[in-house]
């Protein structure tokens, strides 16, 4: 099981962060990474097509004999955990209840704020995840649905992005002014990670912290090798391949998420 490799799928390419901080926490662990890239975005999708377009990921990765499932994307996690973990007997982490965790660890006001995709927020995953490991915290969600493509087009630090943030977070501060902790609630979003704090400060009027789901999530999968015993013992750099059901743009947009080339890994075009 060591040996196995981790699988990580997302609806796109916003889980390459989520392989990014996994290869920056855990090294030597190979991973098989899948973008649903023909079926995106999975956030204006119906629960029960979420569930069934995962449960597909799911299996072609399973066939790829991976020791661990990371559902990188927080509308699967919100609508498809349940059925994964019947379905497998690997160990599934999906990416809200890690940043729930998380936001729940940075918190000192109890004032907690999720931003996140259509499907994500209409969910309630979050408000329920928080709620289940402290029913006095306070969460104040909305959605963001602009933030993915500004993510995709490499507009990190653009005039453009600064004042749809500063409309989204102004219409966050509007519903609980006194929130201390912003969860990042997509995987696209890390991306935008340093103008979401600058223009969350402007906003509020202060610092915020804001607690990235990927970051967690590579925190929960060394957490559950190193329960499990199935972590990897051998030194060196684990190997990456990546696979999409459309590759069109990958070439362009992987290396944004991902934090390098992607040409260095084995990329594979295939239909689910």
């Amino acid at each position: 099981m060591q040996a196995q490799p981790l699988g990580v799928f997302d609806s796109g390419v916003g889980g390459l962060t989520v392989v990014r901080a996994i290869r920056r926490a855990l090294p030597a662990e190979s991973l098989e990474y899948l973008g649903d890239t023909a079926r995106l975005p999975y956030g204006s999708k119906s629960p029960e097509t979420v569930a069934r377009y995962s449960l597909a990921c799911a299996r072609f990765l399973l066939g790829r004999g991976v020791k661990l499932l990371v559902v990188a994307c927080n509308t699967a996690s919100a609508h498809a955990l349940g059925p994964l973990r019947a379905a497998f007997s690997v160990p599934v982490i999906g990416a809200v209840e890690p940043g729930a965790k998380s936001a729940l660890a940075a918190t000192r006001s109890g004032r907690v704020g999720v931003l996140g995709t259509l499907g994500t927020i209409r969910s309630g995953a979050y408000e329920a995840a928080l709620a289940a490991l402290d029913a006095g915290v306070r969460v104040s969600v909305h959605a963001c649905p602009l933030l993915v493509p500004l993510a995709e087009e490499g507009w990190t630090d653009d005039e453009i992005t600064r004042a749809i943030a500063r409309r989204y977070l102004g219409e966050l501060a509007a519903k609980d002014p006194a929130i201390d902790t912003i969860v990042l609630g997509c995987t696209h979003y890390p991306i935008l990670a340093p103008v979401l704090e600058r223009v969350a400060a402007e906003v509020f009027g202060r610092e915020l912290r804001l607690v990235d789901s990927a970051t967690a999530m590579a925190a929960e999968v060394a957490a559950v090798l190193a329960a499990t015993g199935g972590a990897t013992q051998a030194g060196g750099t684990g190997r990456l391949a990546c696979h999409v059901t459309d590759a069109s743009r990958i070439d362009e947009l992987a290396p944004r998420f991902l934090g390098e080339p992607l040409a260095a890994h084995d990329l594979v075009e295939l239909a689910l």
